[in-house]
Formats: structure tokens, sequence, C-alpha cells
């Protein structure tokens, strides 16, 4: 797909005063602008996408501007939200310790959403895929190669063994067994983190009630969904 498109199908996802995850204040920033290199990027992940589709099930949209849309817009809303000034000098205001990358990890990333489109979004993140299919996490691989990507470890491994690692974001979107995964993605989350859920309006109380202790933000509904929300619970230090 050609990356003036592309940036046009994701106007709505980057729009000007969007709140952000810090705050539930509006912020008066201009509309983020996404560069040509990003949006080749974009570009090629699409094309990769199809092709692998055709032959392994890693989403069942099939239209590229569906796609777009629904996979790369709702990442990008997250993205934006989880670092709103992407850049090295920005990454200490996702962490604590300044002089490290902030650690994320995108438990049942499938795709890679909305894994790998915030690390095209924030390359200073030091990004974790867990995907326990394995042929997933081969298409994983050949996404970070093919962008030559740094800093994402692929884990084809299941996310209940890898508990003993904290991040300071954890992503969680359209997983199977919802309710049984966010006690094992609230584990991956370190004191002080943030845990991000892609979800239905409609899981919120699900969610919440699994998390007591968990501080939630109010959900930020996703632009061109009637029920999508992104909502971020805070783990206590």
């Amino acid at each position: 797909m050609h990356p003036a498109r592309i940036a046009e199908l994701l106007r709505p996802f980057l729009g000007s005063n969007l709140p952000t995850c810090h705050s539930e204040e509006r912020s008066d920033e201009e509309p983020a602008v996404l560069s040509p290199a990003q949006l080749l990027d974009i570009s090629t992940y699409i094309d990769l996408l199809i092709r692998w589709n055709a032959r392994i099930n890693l989403t069942a949209i099939r239209d590229p501007e569906a796609i777009v849309a629904r996979h790369f817009g709702e990442s990008l809303f997250a993205a934006r939200r989880l670092f709103p000034n992407p850049s090295a000098s920005s990454a200490s205001s996702a962490v604590k310790d300044s002089d490290r990358a902030p650690t994320v990890a995108d438990l049942g990333s499938g795709a890679g959403f909305p894994g790998l489109p915030i690390k095209l979004w924030a390359p200073e993140i030091a990004l974790t895929l867990i995907e326990s299919n394995h042929k997933k996490a081969a298409f994983l691989r050949e996404v970070v190669r093919a962008l030559t990507l740094t800093s994402v470890n692929v884990q084809a491994a299941r996310a209940e063994t890898l508990t003993a690692t904290t991040f300071d974001v954890v992503t969680l979107r359209a997983v199977e067994r919802f309710v049984a995964t966010l006690p094992i993605a609230a584990q991956l989350v370190a004191p002080g983190g943030r845990l991000a859920l892609l979800i239905s309006a409609a899981q919120l109380d699900q969610a919440r009630a699994s998390l007591p202790l968990f501080s939630w933000t109010t959900p930020d509904p996703i632009p061109l969904s009637d029920s999508r929300v992104l909502v971020v619970a805070d783990r206590p230090q």
C-alpha cells in the first residue's frame, strides 16, 4: 500500500488533543506525523502480513485498508499514549532509571500487534514479543529482520514460564482466555510499571475485578470503534 494512503488512514488515530496515560487532562500537542521511513516500514509489514496470512492464520482481516485501521491504527493509538514523546531523551518518562531503555512486553503477540507498531513509534524501547505459536513466532522474527529492528526479542514460549522477568510496560490485546491470561500479564509488570489493555468496554469490569490492587485509568475510546477502549493499570511500587 502506498505510504500516503497509510498516513491518511492512520490520521484519526494520531489526531491532536489526545490524552496520555499519565494524565486525565487533554494535551495541546499537534497531530502526530509519521516519518516517511515509518510509513515505508508499515507498508513492508502489511505486505509480509498478507503474504504469510495466505499460509498461516495471522488475522481474519484480509483487506489491507482494514488492516491499517484495525491493527496499526489501534496499536499506534496505544503507542502515542504510552510514549507521548518518543525519543531517546524521553525514555526516562517511562522508567525510573533514565540510563536504560523502557522495557515492553507484548503478551500473546500473534501477528505483532500492538508490540511492533509501538516499536516503530518508539524505537528506543526494548521489546519482547511473547507468542507460544511457533509459526506465528517465525512470522514475527521475519518482520523484525525485514524492518531491521533492534532490541526486539521474540519468545516462542507460554507467558507463565517467563514470570521471573518483569517489564516496565506490558500490553495485552485480543487474547484467548482473557480472564485467565490477565493475572499472568499482571505478574510480568514490574513494581511501578503499567499494564495496557486494548479490549472491549464489556471486559472492563472483569479486568478491574481481577486486579483490584492496580490503579486504573479512565478508559480511552479507540477512534472508529463503537466498543473498543484502551485502559491502563498502574502496578503499585
